[in-house]
């Protein structure tokens, strides 16, 4: 613990946040900037950015109707945790900079909705007392916490993280793979964008983090230096055996990079083009998913992100196989526009639109929604059931 954990700010909801556009509006009018290059912005010319979302909406529903619905809920199993719906919010660093209480702010806000948060490596605030906010209701009520871990230069640095996240109950770690290096991103260089000097980095202070910015980056260029120190799957194969806690690959977007995460034995993958952020040109994540469920089979958990905004776009997640997804930039949107206030109402907006998916599409539980639910120029394929 760094000592007393603030209470976040309780800031107005403006009247006018009514959808996720509103939102993303109200956060760029809000951001400076160079803040909101750095949350909002993609890499390069940003097509990935936008084909995220686009390929989400492009996917039209099959409802069915006349279903039973009686005992309808929305939990699921992950990591051998029952959680109380299929969403978890993704590791975002640097929270501080969207809204002063930051992290805390999320914290609370994934609390007030039974959500799961992934801390960032590179968060402001402590995994110690984001924890402390998650179980202050009890244990029994709390979300489950995981923490991201960037691969720092060196076992011996990421084996300290890793026992760190241990040691403050963390239930499971979310290893990101697709980022040895940052992508090129120019509306960052455009607005002259870097993370302040001093600004906190508690889990970082003592370790070599990779460079933050394009100012940051060693001589010679960006990958000078830095593609020699980037993990490899001996380094995912050492970290497997340096701890018992679920281990999560993050960026997976191959197949074969997705049955070589299950024959290492890694827990789960999670298919992320890091929200468009790395490598431009990348397909949507939705079109990624269904040839690594594939690649994988239907037992083998697997979780996406990536331009998921409307609660009808985790429902076609979980259509096309998906356990559950992680919401990323949705957090910034909320947080600019009013705090622990605005993160909460996205969640509970998010939550009320997937409960409404479901119902409509004749879904009383997660495990009721499946491909038959999304629309094909395909003929239907007409299953055994009972209520035919």
């Amino acid at each position: 613990m760094t000592g007393s954990i603030p209470l976040p700010r309780i800031d107005a909801l403006p009247p006018d946040l009514v959808t996720p556009a509103d939102f993303e509006r109200h956060a760029l009018a809000t951001l400076d900037p160079a803040v909101a290059a750095y949350f909002l912005g993609g890499a390069a010319d940003q097509h990935t950015l936008r084909a995220n979302h686009r390929a989400w909406s492009d996917l039209p529903l099959q409802p069915r109707v006349l279903r039973t619905l009686a005992g309808s809920h929305t939990r699921t199993v992950l990591s051998g945790r029952t959680i109380d719906w299929p969403v978890l919010l993704a590791p975002v660093a640097h929270q501080c900079l969207a809204h002063p209480d930051g992290e805390i702010a999320t914290a609370h806000a994934a609390l007030a909705c039974a959500t799961g948060m992934v801390l960032s490596t590179q968060s402001s605030v402590t995994v110690e007392d984001i924890r402390a906010i998650l179980h202050s209701e009890g244990t029994a009520s709390a979300p489950p916490l995981w923490f991201q871990l960037y691969w720092q230069h060196g076992r011996a640095h990421t084996r300290a993280l890793v026992r760190r996240a241990e040691a403050a109950g963390c239930e499971a770690l979310v290893l990101t793979v697709d980022a040895p290096v940052q992508g090129v991103r120019d509306l960052e260089r455009r607005t002259g964008f870097r993370v302040p000097a001093q600004f906190p980095a508690p889990h970082l202070h003592d370790l070599l983090a990779l460079p933050a910015t394009a100012a940051d980056r060693p001589p010679g260029g960006l990958c000078h230096g830095l593609a020699a120190l980037a993990p490899d799957w001996d380094d995912v194969q050492w970290l497997l055996q340096q701890t018992q806690l679920p281990v999560w690959l993050k960026g997976i977007t191959h197949p074969e990079d997705a049955q070589l995460a299950r024959e290492l034995g890694a827990t789960g993958i999670v298919v992320s083009n890091h929200g468009g952020r790395t490598l431009d040109t990348l397909p949507a994540t939705a079109t990624l998913l269904p040839a690594i469920r594939t690649a994988v089979g239907s037992g083998y958990p697997v979780l996406v992100d990536g331009g998921i905004r409307r609660g009808t776009d985790v429902f076609k997640a979980l259509a096309l196989g998906a356990k559950a997804v992680l919401i990323g930039r949705p957090q910034i949107h909320g947080l600019a526009a009013a705090g622990a206030v605005g993160v909460t109402s996205m969640l509970r907006q998010l939550r009320d639109e997937f409960e409404a998916c479901m119902t409509l599409c004749g879904c009383a539980s997660v495990d009721d929604i499946g491909l038959r639910h999304l629309y094909t120029s395909a003929p239907p394929i007409i299953a055994n059931d009972s209520h035919l």
